[in-house]
């Protein structure tokens, strides 16, 4: 896992690699630069654009004018631009202007934003402000970035889009640079993992700029990055002579018969996923459907909204529960005897979800160790509502640790809490899985690897990066915009083989 830092662990890793590398502040400085412009050329190879960047007089500026002399020795046409809206000025900034200045580039500095208005520039790199930032643009800086905004022009932001916090709340209405892309440095800050980021940031790539990864990697963070390194760790390759009964067999509380689509596919990815055995326990309007469909899976009928009057609850390695189920009296009934007789770890999503939030009493007789699976809705209704999504990231830590629960709060980057306080999030997957029946994939696959015997933790890590790699691969495959959950489904043990082939 990658360690995530805040800003103020970041600039504590800047110095520890000055020290112990060792390397001076500035020699730091034109790597980091040096590595921007590398991922700059691949994306913008046309030299022939003219580029205006724009530069504040703290450390982000001093990057800004490194990276113009290296733009203007690789023949591309820039122009620089100093915002003196402060009589401050780090060390490093004012040694990058002198080299600068010895190339034979002067900058044009201002004092206004209105003084440079009307840039004619092809592209624009914002290298005001970077990281640290705590408080709302005002004055100047404001006018300055609304301007660039209502330029039109393509932005690349240094490290960090000027006016974005890297961390904590963005307050609404807040003025932003908008970045068509932010090449950053070793490590995404942790608010770009979160929709906060969306109006801000339209994709964000890391540069490593060689800080020392054994500092980062024991900073005092419950903030990681998964990887596929983390999966294929955790992954058990499937073994001569195990058999069905080696990898456990899950059950699925869902689907109601207007919804059967839900449990169809929660069913037929826990299938896909691995696990020796799937029962389905759905009402009798879908045997046939489920029969049609997957007939692998095994059919527990409810009738009448009820289940059966005997469930041998012990031969089943794990459950899953809630989607297509439905808030019915009969599904609140069909929760409670579930959480009376069974004592092992649930999957709990959707409708379970809404029936407990509304039920909380119910909550008391959750099993420990259980995964909880909201979408961001959901997940205010279980633990009250949030204003911003830095709050919720608190929520989940803590509530995670006090249920001894683990939380998957979905989301283009979903969001693993952990029992043990930590808040994981998933790098995979593409907006082309924004589609109904993407959260149904999901619960059948955590359900299915809670069964065949992995921990609710690393099966909700397996789960959530598996589901976004397997929509990753066939999206590609297939060149889609968008893509169905059933289409989903079929990459599922691709990705898994692909992933425990590292194993080896």
């Amino acid at each position: 896992m990658l360690t995530l830092l805040t800003s103020e662990q970041t600039r504590m890793a800047d110095q520890y690699t000055i020290t112990n590398e060792p390397i001076s502040s500035i020699g730091l400085m034109e790597r980091a630069s040096a590595a921007f412009v590398r991922l700059f050329k691949e994306r913008y190879p046309d030299s022939g654009k003219t580029i205006s960047i724009y530069c504040g007089t703290g450390n982000n500026g001093g990057d800004g004018l490194v990276i113009a002399r290296l733009l203007a020795a690789a023949k591309y046409k820039v122009h620089v631009k100093i915002a003196r809206f402060s009589e401050k000025a780090s060390a490093d900034f004012t040694t990058s202007l002198e080299r600068l200045r010895q190339e034979g580039i002067e900058p044009v500095e201002f004092n206004a934003a209105a003084t440079v208005a009307n840039d004619d520039a092809d592209l624009v790199i914002d290298a005001l402000l970077g990281s640290g930032l705590n408080k709302s643009l005002e004055g100047e800086w404001r006018r300055l970035a609304e301007q660039i905004n209502e330029s039109g022009k393509p932005v690349i932001a240094v490290d960090v889009p000027t006016g974005f916090r890297t961390e904590g709340e963005q307050p609404t209405g807040d003025v932003v640079i908008k970045s068509d892309l932010t090449i950053t440095f070793q490590r995404p800050a942790i608010n770009f993992l979160l929709p906060v980021s969306a109006d801000y940031i339209s994709e964000f790539v890391v540069a490593d700029i060689g800080l020392d990864e054994a500092f980062i990697q024991s900073a005092d963070s419950p903030y990681s990055l998964l990887t596929d390194a983390d999966i294929s760790e955790r992954l058990k390759p499937r073994l001569p002579f195990s058999h069905k009964g080696t990898y456990g067999h899950a059950l699925l509380i869902a689907g109601a018969p207007q919804t059967m689509g839900a449990a169809l596919l929660c069913a037929e990815a826990c299938l896909f996923a691995g696990a020796g055995l799937t029962s389905a326990c759905i009402p009798e309007d879908g045997l046939t459907a489920l029969n049609v469909r997957v007939p692998e899976v095994m059919a527990l009928i409810r009738k009448e909204g009820k289940l059966p009057a005997q469930i041998a609850w012990d031969k089943y390695s794990a459950i899953g529960a809630g989607p297509g189920l439905g808030n019915s009296a009969e599904s609140l009934g069909i929760i409670e005897e579930m959480l009376r007789n069974y004592k092992k770890p649930v999957v709990f999503d959707a409708d379970a979800l809404n029936i407990i939030s509304e039920n909380y009493e119910l909550m008391s007789l959750v099993p420990e160790g259980s995964v909880f699976t909201p979408h961001v809705k959901e997940f205010d209704r279980l633990f009250g509502k949030h204003s911003n999504w830095w709050d919720r990231l608190q929520t989940g830590i803590d509530r995670a640790t006090t249920l001894g629960c683990t939380i998957v709060l979905k989301n283009r980057y979903s969001i693993v809490f952990t029992p043990s306080g930590q808040c994981l999030f998933n790098p995979t997957g593409t907006p082309s899985m924004a589609t109904g029946g993407s959260g149904d994939v999901l619960t059948g696959i955590i359900t299915s690897f809670v069964a065949q015997g992995y921990s609710p933790r690393n099966a909700a890590i397996l789960g959530v990066f598996i589901h976004g790699r397997s929509g990753e691969e066939i999206t590609r495959q297939q060149n889609a915009a968008v893509l169905p959950a059933a289409q989903l489904i079929k990459g599922i043990s691709g990705s898994i083989a692909a992933l425990t082939h590292h194993i080896k």
